[in-house]
C-alpha cells in the first residue's frame, strides 16, 4: 500500500513539474536572453562612415572609416570612436589593425564634423528592438504573476 500511494505521489509532483515549474524557468530564461539582445541593438548607438583624402609624398588615397557616436557638441562636431579603417589604395601604407586605428586617431582626432559622416539607417531597427522590448516587459510580468 505504501508503494501505490508512493507512486501516485511522484506521479502527482512529476506532472505539477514537468507541465507548469520547468516550462515557466525556460520562458524565463528565453525571455531574459531576448531583453540582453534588445537592450544590445538600443545601446549600440549610430554608427556611420566617414571618408577623406590623404596625401603623403605625392601619393594619394582615400581613408574610409567606420565610426561610432558618442556625443554631439552644439557647435555640430561629433565625438566618435573609431571602429575600423581601411585605404583605398593598398600600397599607400600598410599599418592594419590596432595601429592603422592609432594612426587615424592621431591624423583625424576625436571630433568630426557631423554633416560629413553618412550614417547607417538603424532608427527602424531600434523602434523594432523598444517594441519588442516593451512585449517582453509586458510577457514577463504576465509570467510572474502566474
Amino acid at each position: 500500500m505504501l508503494f501505490f500511494w508512493t507512486f501516485i505521489l511522484g506521479a502527482a509532483l512529476g506532472y505539477i513539474f514537468g507541465y507548469y515549474l520547468k516550462p515557466n524557468r525556460r520562458l524565463r530564461k528565453v525571455i531574459q536572453e531576448a531583453r540582453q539582445t534588445n537592450m544590445a541593438v538600443l545601446e549600440e548607438g549610430n554608427k556611420g562612415v566617414y571618408r577623406t583624402v590623404v596625401t603623403e609624398h605625392d601619393q594619394t588615397s582615400e581613408l574610409v572609416v567606420e565610426v561610432k557616436e558618442l556625443a554631439v557638441t552644439k557647435a555640430g562636431q561629433v565625438k566618435v570612436e573609431y571602429l575600423s579603417a581601411f585605404y583605398k589604395n593598398p600600397a599607400f601604407r600598410t599599418r592594419k589593425g590596432e595601429a592603422l586605428l592609432r594612426e587615424v586617431r592621431e591624423l583625424l582626432g576625436d571630433y568630426l564634423p557631423l554633416s560629413d559622416i553618412e550614417w547607417y539607417e538603424n532608427a527602424e531597427r531600434q523602434i523594432t528592438a523598444q517594441q519588442n522590448l516593451k512585449t517582453l516587459n509586458t510577457l514577463h510580468k504576465h509570467q510572474l504573476r502566474a
